[in-house]
């Protein structure tokens, strides 16, 4: 009896995709040793944490930064080089993980990152803390990889969305903190701790990692595949720079944006015929014959396309219209991200103990476009309240999408490919995030002079021509007439963001109907990956 039952678990994970060896253990990580599980599980939340607060931290530093060392001219560049460097190395980290063992890589992408940290806090001049962000961000690359992808080798898919909520949880963390913490530790202890702040963290991370993660050291017989790294970074660079100079640096008719454009298609192409012939490619196109890792692809990008858009317009609608502080930016999205903790959480219960997932994409998909569609007839009376609401029902929405897209994507690949898909679905969502900023904030920036031209007539042009988006410092210094008429262009301009940001959720949810409820592995019987 027993034997039988070894055959058919055995069948099953075939069955499956996943790689019997691999997938032993997983009942010793359930069973034997839960404390180091949570041990580990605590370790690669604080790696996670340290991936996302960094941004928001800096962010708020980022006035006292040229302050003290200068260079205004080049501030944008602080920024684009961690994305740049982040965006480009996660696919790479993805692959190394597959080929070398995902503890080795995913330490020394912790070191890369404190490296760069440390070496940010020390910078003397623009140039050198641009540099050094670029270093703290090709560590920044493997650490929300190496995360999920570790996540996906210790839980089965079935028990994985227990841990929705801790993933949903550090996100909210970051995302109110983040503003709050940058603005304390600048104010305080000087903006060179905004990056000293990593280290006791990282290190705490790394020590926790050593001590408790074993898994099987691999060592791949394949050489990396150069060729395809460097096409692939050289095409999602240009996608970067397009999108985040786009309308801003350079008119989206310039000359550089359309030279930018074409060398990223180029390579991108070159890319995409490279990964048919190499041996071992960074991204085996042969995960997309999933059709739902391809669906999830394309829905993990939507919502990182809504969320970051998001995630930018509402503070900026909430200071400049409703008059809130621009103190606490952070707290003002506390209904979207408290939404978003709790439905993720209910996704990850129902998930564990039901086996059922297609639903969520679903409803979380019409939740975002419906929200979305509020959010977009908020105007100059809008209340706190009924933006509080509106904001609610997108982050029901996108607390439905978040983590089931990579668990539906690594459920869909197997074993080997798992830090593959991890990486390739967060550079999606990644992408999603660049086009969603941009697009959205050309229409906004578009918007928003029109209607300041409109309603304030030279007056209003002048007061736009740099940025359509002002500080509060700046917003105060306006004539009564101005400001109001600044107030009604703001409106206007998160009303055509955020009404592109429903059409676009409408096509997540067009490709949600069509997922597939495919049998998470690891449900009825006992299953593990490496043992801890």
């Amino acid at each position: 009896m027993a034997d039988t039952k070894a055959v058919d678990a055995a069948e099953a994970v075939a069955e499956a995709g996943a790689e019997p060896a691999a997938e032993q253990g997983t009942a010793e990580v359930e069973g034997k040793q839960p404390r180091s599980v949570r041990v580990v599980l605590l370790a690669l939340m604080i790696a996670m944490l340290l991936a996302m607060l960094d941004n928001m931290i800096v962010g708020t530093a980022m006035p006292t930064i040229v302050g003290e060392l200068g260079g205004l001219e080049h501030l944008s560049w602080v920024v684009t080089a961690y994305t740049l460097a982040t965006a480009a190395s996660t696919p790479i980290w993805g692959k190394l993980g597959d080929m070398y063992g995902r503890k080795g890589v995913f330490m020394t992408s912790i070191v890369l990152f404190l490296i760069g940290s440390a070496l940010s806090g020390m910078a003397q001049d623009m140039g050198q803390l641009i540099g050094f962000r670029a270093i703290q961000g090709l560590g920044a690359g493997g650490l929300m990889v190496g995360v999920m992808a570790i996540i996906g080798d210790l839980i089965p898919p079935r028990e994985r969305g227990k841990y929705q909520g801790m993933m949903a949880g550090v996100m909210a963390l970051a995302m109110i903190g983040g503003p709050l913490v940058g603005g304390t530790i600048t104010d305080h202890w000087g903006w060179r701790w905004s990056f000293y702040i990593n280290l006791p963290l990282g290190v705490v991370a790394l020590i926790a990692i050593s001590a408790v993660l074993h898994l099987p050291r691999k060592r791949a017989q394949a050489r990396i595949d150069y060729l395809g790294a460097g096409l692939l970074t050289v095409g999602i660079t240009s996608i970067v720079l397009v999108t985040t100079w786009g309308g801003s640096e350079y008119a989206w008719s310039s000359a550089m944006i359309m030279e930018l454009i074409g060398i990223g298609v180029a390579a991108l192409v070159g890319f995409l015929f490279w990964q048919t012939k190499a041996a071992a490619p960074v991204v085996p196109l042969h995960i997309f014959r999933s059709g739902n890792f391809s669906l999830m692809s394309v829905i993990g990008f939507i919502a990182g396309f809504v969320m970051f858009g998001a995630v930018l317009f509402l503070p900026l609608y909430q200071q400049s219209v409703q008059g809130a502080s621009a103190t606490n930016s952070g707290l003002l999205l506390l209904p979207m991200l408290g939404a978003m903790l709790v439905t993720s959480m209910v996704a990850g219960r129902v998930t564990t103990s039901t086996g059922h997932y297609k639903a969520f994409p679903i409803v979380g998909s019409a939740l975002m476009a419906v929200g979305l569609y509020l959010l977009s007839l908020m105007d100059t009376d809008t209340s706190r309240l009924t933006s509080g609401v509106y904001m609610a029902v997108v982050g029901a929405g996108m607390g439905c999408l978040m983590q089931i897209t990579m668990l539906v994507s690594q459920n869909s690949v197997e074993m080997k490919d798992m830090g593959v898909a991890s990486s390739t679905t967060t550079l999606f969502r990644t992408l999603g995030s660049s086009f969603g900023v941009a697009i959205m904030g050309a229409l906004f920036n578009n918007r928003v002079q029109d209607v300041m031209a409109e309603r304030a007539g030279a007056l209003g042009s002048k007061v736009t021509e740099q940025s359509a988006q002002l500080d509060a410092a700046s917003l105060a210094k306006l004539p009564v007439a101005a400001r109001e008429a600044y107030q009604h262009a703001v409106s206007a301009g998160t009303h055509s963001a955020f009404l592109l940001g429903a059409v676009v959720a409408v096509v997540a949810l067009v490709a949600a109907v069509f997922v597939k409820e495919v049998p998470l592995r690891g449900g009825s019987t006992p299953k593990a990956t490496e043992t801890v």
